[in-house]
């Protein structure tokens, strides 16, 4: 499918990959993005408010009837909005309303549309712990979490509507993105900025557990390029792909890297009691993306934490946590 010249819909789009997303595609195409912004900030897309080919619109997506109205005329959907995974270990029930309901929502009103190919963005948590590595798409299904469950209640029903009433889905499961608008403070803090934030304020980075758990960490343009092009791919309709580097590297190994990046070697790990449902090992197999539509991660490791720490410095990410929180395992 030629991603050209099409109206596309983006739920989720002022969210850290949505975001990223929206800007690959809004070159071409006439988008609607659609976000409630209780995640990703709307500053996420102020490049885009003066754009004439660009509506950007707050909606709640399991209000159908507003989903309905927003998708009505869209070529393409590409569904990325969820409640986070920090989320659904405290409100599980709203995990379960946003992600799974909130899918379903988008889903009906994709299928009222006639849209022409619907991505549902999934996770790698619907694969809990990896038990064999690489971890291809025929991996087990075992979330650990409610927020894994209910991403992978969301590709059930992505699949449902390809089968009963042949919408065109296709499932894509990054794993572990990072890098410029990654969430860096509060419950949604993400590692990588949470790391790099205390050591650039000379504090100790706080991981959960022994930090031997490992992840496919991706860095962000890569993952972003990476759902454009598999939401292109026809041979990739009824089907699931990975999105990821295809490394792993283990929590202890990323604050080792940005401490030495940072010239903060001399600040100490400090360890904290496990996160609720902690995945142990997560490592992908990236073969399929790469036989169907040609996908490659370019950025390595050390260039994205770089990439990374000269963002949060630039767009002054420190001096907009207040000081009170600075001292948390969250911040």
């Amino acid at each position: 499918m030629n991603l050209t010249g099409r109206k596309i819909v983006i739920t989720g789009a002022s969210g850290f990959i949505g975001s990223h997303v929206a800007d690959r595609l809004a070159v071409d195409n006439e988008l609607v993005l659609i976000d409630d912004f209780s995640i990703g900030p709307r500053e996420n897309l102020a490049q885009h408010e003066d754009a004439p080919n660009v509506r950007i619109e707050e909606a709640d997506i399991t209000d159908h009837g507003q989903m309905r109205e927003l998708i009505g005329g869209a070529e393409v959907v590409i569904h990325m909005a969820i409640s986070c995974l920090r989320t659904s270990l405290n409100s599980p029930l709203l995990s379960h309303d946003i992600n799974a309901g909130g899918t379903l929502s988008v889903l009906m009103a994709a299928h009222e549309a006639g849209v022409e190919r619907f991505s549902y963005v999934s996770s790698s948590e619907i694969y809990g712990t990896a038990q064999t590595v690489p971890m291809s798409e025929t991996h087990p299904l075992a979330p650990t979490t409610v927020y894994g469950a209910s991403k992978l209640a969301g590709e059930l029903y992505a699949f449902a509507y390809w089968r009963t009433y042949g919408l065109p889905v296709s499932v894509i499961r990054p794993f572990n993105t990072y890098g410029p608008r990654e969430p860096y403070a509060g419950a949604r803090a993400e590692v990588i900025p949470r790391f790099a934030l205390q050591l650039d304020a000379g504090r100790s980075p706080v991981v959960y557990g022994d930090g031997s758990q490992t992840r496919d960490f991706t860095y962000v343009s890569d993952t972003a390029d990476g759902i454009v092009a598999a939401t292109a791919c026809d041979e990739l309709v009824g089907d699931v792909v990975n999105i990821a580097h295809g490394r792993e590297a283990s929590i202890n190994r990323i604050a080792e890297l940005l401490g030495t990046l940072m010239n903060r070697q001399e600040i100490a790990i400090t360890y904290t009691d496990p996160r609720p449902g902690d995945v142990d090992r997560h490592f992908a197999d990236t073969e399929k993306a790469k036989r169907l539509f040609g996908f490659e991660a370019l950025t390595g490791l050390d260039t994205g934490l770089a990439k990374t720490v000269d963002w949060l410095r630039e767009a002054h990410i420190a001096d907009r946590i207040d000081e009170d929180a600075a001292g948390s395992p969250n911040w």
